[in-house]
């Protein structure tokens, strides 16, 4: 039997996309951006759903973020680094970064000021642990879904205040209402 999440009102989510796109090996398919869109709005506590992912030059990625805003996300972008990391036969391979950290560590203090009661977040990035402490010490509800090996040790060592949700697969959502 599956739960449904017991959400203070007002809530807001935050998604790491490149997080969540990391899970596609674990979960063995990628999360459907329309799908999880639709699960979160049935919520009626969830006033914003945030989406954070970087901007590319490739057509494909272009096509992706407009298709984010069309659903109806509240999108964050900014461009996509390349940085050298090896070199072979004469050909630099670079490794893609664009990390939203300190994005979404601005808007979860916005979200603080407005008295903002839920966070849920789509991210099992260690780097949020003094993040959470916070909201934590603030008597807000810290939700925090990841998939499985896609949590951060910073973030398992929190034994109070906050609530995990490890997906397993993507039918392990609480269930819709």
């Amino acid at each position: 039997m599956k739960k449904k999440l017991n959400l203070k009102s007002p809530c807001r989510v935050y998604i790491d996309w490149a997080n969540v796109y990391g899970w596609t090996k674990s979960l063995k398919k990628e999360v459907d951006p329309k799908k999880l869109f639709k699960y979160l709005k049935s919520y009626k506590e969830i006033q914003d759903i945030k989406f954070y992912f970087g901007q590319d030059k490739h057509l494909k990625s272009r096509q992706f973020l407009k298709d984010i805003k069309k659903i109806g996300y509240n999108l964050t972008t900014k461009p996509v680094k390349y940085i050298p990391i090896a070199k072979v036969e004469d050909k630099i391979i670079n490794r893609r970064k664009c990390d939203f950290d300190m994005e979404i560590c601005i808007d979860v203090h916005k979200a603080l000021e407005e008295n903002i009661q839920s966070f849920i977040f789509f991210t099992g990035d260690g780097d949020f642990e003094p993040l959470y402490k916070l909201l934590i010490t603030k008597q807000k509800q810290a939700i925090v879904v990841y998939s499985t090996g896609h949590l951060g040790r910073e973030i398992w060592n929190i034994k109070k205040g906050i609530f995990k949700i490890e997906i397993k697969n993507l039918m392990t959502l609480p269930k819709l209402k």
